[in-house]
């Protein structure tokens, strides 16, 4: 019987980058994995928590805990997300905002917690795969590992183990890779000119590789470096791992 999994997308990739999610699905459905969506899904809350509006980002978590409570039948069934930052609001900042809470409401949010997982480390951790049938694109790649892959979910040789496994694509690392890109939500805003020079570092590093392709588990990270890309009209492509995993067949 295949594994059901429920699968969170982020209200940025929903509205910016859809094709990553259907990506996603197509990658897991590949693996013979049955995937369900919530419709009534909207967001994790993290704009709201850290712009410092913790009531209002606690409104929104008390919904994500109802869209992603598991049926009786199922109390383990995981939730795949195509991203770490999410993952890592949820497994971190959600104790936080509901420390204060109703036993109940804890328990709920320990469950949710528990269950989640950011794509690369539930196809490698859970799932034990370490290529997709068929996964072919031809050229290089150098990967960014997110602020929020590497610090708040722990995650490191899984995408690499991923998209080794791709036939036609070589990995060249680039200098400094687990440096902050310069995004950080409202960061980018607040600080713009320190956003812009950190985006500018990293690009110039995945230059340095000689690579065809940036990649990463975020596209809130890749959104941010695509744009510096697309304004000097520099020869590199930013992909998440899922739109890497699907390509080929």
């Amino acid at each position: 019987m295949p594994i059901t999994v429920d699968i969170f997308i982020p209200c940025f990739v929903d509205q910016l980058y859809p094709t990553t999610a259907l990506n996603m699905v197509k990658v897991l459905e590949r693996l013979g994995v049955h995937v369900n969506y919530n419709p009534n899904q909207t967001c994790c809350g993290q704009p709201a928590y850290n712009a410092g509006h913790h009531p209002a980002a606690r409104a929104v978590a008390e919904k994500m805990l109802d869209d992603f409570a598991a049926p009786a039948a199922d109390a383990g069934r995981y939730i795949v997300s195509p991203s770490a930052s999410c993952v890592g609001m949820v497994r971190n900042s959600y104790t936080e905002l509901f420390a204060a809470e109703a036993p109940a409401q804890q328990s709920a949010c320990r469950g949710v917690q528990t269950r989640v997982y950011e794509l690369t480390e539930f196809l490698v951790g859970v799932l034990g795969t370490t290529a997709v049938p068929g996964a072919r694109l031809a050229g290089r790649y150098t990967y960014h590992d997110s602020c929020s892959a590497l610090r708040e979910c722990g995650i490191g040789p899984a995408p690499r183990q991923l998209l080794d496994g791709v036939a036609g694509l070589e990995r060249i690392e680039m200098a400094e890779t687990s440096t902050c890109c310069g995004f950080g939500g409202t960061f980018a805003v607040k600080f713009e000119a320190i956003s812009v020079a950190m985006a500018q570092q990293k690009v110039e590093h995945a230059l340095e590789t000689g690579a065809d392709y940036l990649v990463s588990t975020d596209v809130s990270c890749l959104m941010h470096l695509d744009s510096y890309i697309k304004k000097e009209k520099l020869p590199l492509k930013c992909l998440h791992v899922a739109d890497v995993l699907a390509s080929g067949w």
